[in-house]
Formats: structure tokens, sequence, C-alpha cells
């Protein structure tokens, strides 16, 4: 194992945002370790600064889109992402395309597809924000 995949590992909440920078490109992959996907980035919660999400890259390569998926729970290995949700849940996840960006009023429905609470800022501020 390599000095920067040993790195790498561990829980997510354990590192820095720039060390995340290093992870695209990652197989995603479920708890069952079916792969997913390849991560294409992160976005933080703006209230808290945490990394909330991921972009997963899916689908053939004329269709591909990218869908959602909490990291609150994931874990890093050497080549791959594990989050803690089912292949199925995320590949059924709001997405977006692959150049496009997550519109404020369809952040909602990325925390209700996995039942999670979500509350805009006080002065109606977006909560996730890509680094």
């Amino acid at each position: 194992m390599s000095a920067s995949s040993e790195g790498r590992k561990g829980r997510l909440g354990m590192f820095e945002a720039e060390n995340i920078r290093d992870w695209r490109g990652l197989d995603v992959v479920d708890y069952d370790g079916r792969k997913i996907g390849t991560l294409e980035s992160i976005y933080f919660d703006t209230l808290t600064d945490r990394p909330a999400f991921a972009t997963v890259t899916i689908g053939l390569p004329t269709r591909r889109r990218l869908v959602f998926v909490p990291v609150d729970k994931a874990t890093v290995g050497p080549s791959y992402l594990k989050v803690t949700y089912d292949k199925s849940l995320v590949k059924d996840a709001p997405g977006i395309d692959p150049d496009g960006e997550l519109a404020a009023e369809d952040e909602g429905a990325v925390f209700a597809h996995y039942h999670l609470p979500h509350e805009p800022g006080s002065r109606g501020e977006r909560r996730l924000g890509r680094r």
C-alpha cells in the first residue's frame, strides 16, 4: 500500500477538506462493496462546514449523470469510498447533469430521498456548497 493511499484510509469526517480533492475518481461502493459509480465531488454543509454529500458519476458514457449520496458515515479505503446506503437507493437519488449544478430549490429533494432533515439557512441560504 502506498503512503498516499494509506493516508486516505479511515472515516470521512476525520479528514481536512483539502484531502478530499485527492479522492476524486475513486470508486464509490455501497455497504456490501458493490460499485455504484465514481466519485465526482463533495458537497459541504454550509452551516457546519463538514462534508455532507458526494456526487457519484453513474450511467453509460452517453447517458452519464451525477447522483447525490450522504457521506456522514462513509469510510475511505485505498481505492474506494464506502457509503452506508444500498446501491439501488443511491442510483435512484436525485441527480444533475455532469456539467450541471444543484439548484437551491432542489436541495430539499436530495435530503428527502434519504429521509434526512433539511432546513435552509435562517435567511434562505443554501445548505450545500461544492468545493
